[in-house]
């Protein structure tokens, strides 16, 4: 739900992250929170379109709780209901950044999936940003995501990244049958992955 516009830098996506985490911090906050989406692959050295920052939280609480500490930056989207997607949701523009800060409130047991179950609260890194470490859904759960999205612009990098830097096979093979991906989805990322192994 970015603008479309122009690809967000790691620059502007850390200093928004920084803003707001500083924001919180000073209202005595701290909820439970992943970055996700296409700015926690940047955030991971992932060179890819990025057109706001995700943020994830368990509880609509934590959502309300992000907008008051961010009451003095545009509001977007105030806080409320999606039903459609099964998100609490709010939208703030936070030095120049859309921030987007949401539940997603789907049941399922799954730890394979980027924003739903235990995946994003048990698959993260913690990433330096600014004068905060900020911690990142892994870059596994974002490539099932972006495969099963078919944004070639985006899982192109993603598979770049990962060929060069290393990635967790057995969560990745997990996250692609959770996704239901296809035989041909499946051979490209053999076929990128395993010639870097």
């Amino acid at each position: 739900m970015g603008t479309g516009e122009t690809s967000l830098q790691l620059a502007d996506v850390t200093s928004a992250l920084d803003t707001a985490l500083t924001a919180l911090k000073a209202v005595g906050a701290d909820p439970a929170y992943r970055v996700g989406g296409t700015g926690a692959a940047l955030l991971q050295g992932v060179r890819l379109p990025v057109g706001d920052v995700d943020l994830l939280v368990a509880r609509r609480e934590d959502v309300n709780t992000f907008a008051a500490a961010l009451s003095s930056f545009p509001c977007l989207y105030a806080a409320s209901w999606i039903p459609e997607s099964s998100q609490y949701f709010a939208r703030y523009e936070v030095s120049g950044v859309h921030l987007e800060i949401s539940t997603v409130e789907r049941e399922t047991d799954s730890d394979e999936m980027e924003c739903i179950g235990r995946g994003p609260w048990q698959h993260y890194v913690l990433i330096p940003c600014g004068s905060h470490r900020v911690p990142a859904v892994r870059l596994e759960l974002r490539l099932a995501t972006e495969l099963f999205r078919d944004r070639p612009d985006r899982y192109g990098p993603l598979l770049d990244h990962m060929a060069a830097q290393g990635f967790d096979a057995e969560l990745l093979h997990r996250a692609m049958a959770a996704h239901g991906l296809s035989a041909e989805h499946r051979r490209l990322v053999n076929d990128r992955l395993c010639r870097s192994r």
